[in-house]
C-alpha cells in the first residue's frame, strides 16, 4: 500500500503538471478521499483538476484496494502517511 502512495502523489505533481506546494494540498484531499472508500467523493475532487476517465478509474481501483483491506489498511496507511510527512 504505501508504494500506491508514492504512485498518487507522483502523479499529481507530474501528470497533472501542479507546482509540488499545491500538489501536497490536493495529494491530502485525493488521500482522504481514497481512504473515505465511496467514489462520489473522490471524482468531486478529481474533477477539480481535470482526471482523465483512464485517472479516475486507476484511482477507483486504488480505492477498491483499500476497501479490501478494511480499516486496519486505512489505519495503518494513515499513520505512514501522517508520520513520513512530519519527518524532515
Amino acid at each position: 500500500m504505501r508504494g500506491t502512495v508514492l504512485v498518487l502523489a507522483l502523479l499529481l505533481t507530474a501528470e497533472l503538471r501542479i507546482q509540488p506546494v499545491e500538489a501536497c494540498v490536493i495529494f491530502y484531499d485525493v488521500f482522504t478521499r481514497v481512504i473515505l472508500g465511496s467514489k462520489e467523493p473522490l471524482f468531486d475532487v478529481l474533477a477539480k483538476v481535470n482526471a482523465t476517465e483512464g485517472e479516475k478509474a486507476a484511482f477507483q481501483k486504488i480505492q477498491q484496494c483499500f476497501n479490501e483491506g478494511g480499516l486496519k489498511a486505512k489505519i495503518v496507511d494513515t499513520f505512514a502517511m501522517v508520520t513520513s510527512s512530519l519527518i524532515p
